[in-house]
């Protein structure tokens, strides 16, 4: 199917949809978009002179296409570093099923991240990453996980404007520690660039936190919603007594006043822990992130963070201290993984890897297979294997 083609394409076999799993689902695209996506039984009478794609598989599961709002690179490309190396991580995710990519930069001195910001800015412009995302360099050293220590620094408002200003219309959310100096200003002046903010790598209390997302939520930047970065991960530990921001985080997202990352690689978070985070707050307020690195997709051995070494063996990336420094696995790994070895039902997996993190972000074309959506559809087997991808109607990945 090429661009600017009247012709309709009939995706059919099991449909995980906003509302629920249709078994008997259709998904029908023109021209990029999707024009009907449900029964089969139940095509409009306009949906004639349908073509089925060459060597179509019946029997397969179509999925929306995954969003991803926490990924630092794939493939020996890091985002921020140069475009040519961006270029080839988004690529990358594309092809393995995360159809629109938020490409994440790690801490590092305010030249570095502009110079950064601004080698992304072509990608975002040919409609190749959703958007960008700051991990710092406002955060806690305390709870610096992978962060360089050496690039934490108090809130600068100016920063924020050069940030902007380096990829017009670009820069989606920022994580930031809301006990650093001068961050009780900081959402309002990410909400008057556009950007959201996104809570992590924090060492605050529970009303520190709960007072930031509140602060955040008032903002209401992009239409979407408070963002916590990677729940558990580069925090203190909940304690009855020192609930601290995991429990802030939690009670926002149990009243649908935020959204959690989660990591859900096997790796960052024992099974329990995520399970028990679905069944606390539910998929509508959870955002699986694949928070993986250049890595992503090579050979296991020696790599780079941020300019800082990394080891990566088997699906754990680590510091030469041991701390893990991101990830290697996609959202379809992570949806996989929930499914498999939770137990976690396919809708809520498939929910928090795409229509949860869309909306959380305002990311109103993507997310689900319904009407006028981009027509992003990830095929998969009953293993939850990948077969195929679409973006924007065009196949990226020939048949199986």
């Amino acid at each position: 199917m090429t661009a600017g083609s009247t012709e309709r394409l009939l995706l059919t076999g099991r449909l995980v949809a906003p509302a629920g799993i249709v078994d008997d689902g259709a998904v029908v695209v023109q021209d990029g978009r999707i024009v009907y996506a449900g029964r089969l039984t139940s095509l409009p009478t306009g949906c004639g002179g349908l073509t089925v794609p060459e060597g179509w598989v019946q029997g397969r599961t179509l999925l929306p296409g995954l969003v991803d709002a926490h990924c630092h690179g794939a493939a020996g490309g890091e985002f921020g570093s140069d475009e040519e190396g961006a270029a080839r991580a988004v690529t990358h995710h594309h092809r393995c099923g995360s159809t629109s990519v938020v490409g994440s930069l790690v801490s590092a001195p305010a030249s570095r991240l502009i110079r950064g910001v601004a080698s992304l800015a072509p990608l975002i412009k040919r409609g190749d990453l959703a958007g960008i995302h700051l991990e710092g360099p406002f955060l806690s050293t305390a709870r610096c996980g992978a962060q360089d220590p050496a690039a934490l620094i108090d809130v600068d408002l100016d920063l924020i404007e050069a940030i902007a200003a380096a990829a017009p219309g670009a820069f989606m959310h920022m994580t930031f520690a809301p006990e650093r100096r001068g961050a009780r200003a900081l959402p309002s002046a990410l909400g008057a660039v556009g950007a959201l903010g996104a809570v992590g790598h924090t060492d605050a209390d529970f009303v520190t936190t709960r007072s930031a997302l509140d602060a955040i939520a008032d903002v209401g930047a992009r239409g979407g919603r408070p963002l916590v970065t990677h729940l558990f991960n580069g925090m203190a530990p909940m304690h009855h007594r020192s609930p601290g921001a995991v429990a802030a985080a939690m009670a926002a997202a149990g009243r649908g006043d935020a959204v959690v990352e989660l990591i859900g690689d096997g790796v960052h978070l024992d099974a329990g822990t995520v399970r028990m985070i679905f069944d606390t707050v539910g998929a509508d307020q959870v955002a699986l992130v694949s928070d993986a690195m250049s890595a992503a997709g090579l050979p296991e051995g020696c790599y780079t963070l941020g300019g800082r070494d990394v080891t990566v063996h088997g699906r754990q990336v680590r510091l030469a201290t041991g701390l893990l420094a991101g990830g290697v696995s996609t959202l379809l790994d992570q949806v996989r993984w929930c499914v498999r070895e939770i137990g976690l039902e396919l809708h809520d997996a498939v929910m928090a890897a795409s229509r949860t993190p869309a909306k959380a972000l305002g990311l109103n074309d993507v997310g689900e297979l319904s009407d006028g959506r981009w027509a992003d559809v990830v095929i998969v087997d009953e293993r939850l294997e990948l077969r195929r991808v679409m973006r924007r109607g065009q196949w990226l990945t020939p048949p199986d």
